[in-house]
């Protein structure tokens, strides 16, 4: 069975590899969209890898993804800690999902401890780095095939 999985991701992020590396690492965010999509093909899976730095953006993948996606795994950024705009889209989705974090954002600052997404999320993924984002696409497709056979 192929699995469609969105992965969205929020500001600031089309600035990886620029952006504090010490915090985030030297790939891009192209990079990252490449190696997402070398797994997921290890695991049957096709997706669909969006950026933006606007809230609006993010909410009207989210609600695109109620028609077609059987996953969304979701990097809000900043907007992890602000919106519940985003919170709410979620909540409208069906299917699992699995915020994706490259820092850990429990060591950092502390505004950036509450997460109004990990609310809504299957499961959280923080601190592996881009890493995370391929951890998330192989436990994406389990979570969707528990869902198929159950």
């Amino acid at each position: 069975m192929s699995y469609l999985i969105y992965v969205i991701n929020g500001p600031n992020l089309n600035l990886l590899g620029q952006r504090e590396p010490e915090l985030y690492g030297g790939k891009t965010l192209r990079d990252v969209e490449k190696s997402c999509i070398e797994t997921a093909k290890k695991y049957n899976a096709k997706l669909k890898f969006f950026q933006s730095n606007a809230e609006h953006d993010l909410i009207d993948w989210i609600h695109a993804s109620r028609e077609e996606a059987n996953g969304v795994i979701i990097n809000p950024a900043a907007f992890s800690h602000t919106s519940v705009a985003i919170l709410d889209a979620l909540t409208l989705f069906e299917g699992p999902i699995i915020e994706v974090h490259i820092s850990n954002i429990h060591t950092r600052e502390n505004f950036r401890h509450h997460s109004y997404v990990s609310q809504k999320a299957t499961a959280v993924i923080a601190g592996f780095g881009t890493e995370g984002y391929n951890i998330a696409i192989r436990k994406m497709t389990d979570l969707c095939g528990q869902l198929k056979t159950s």
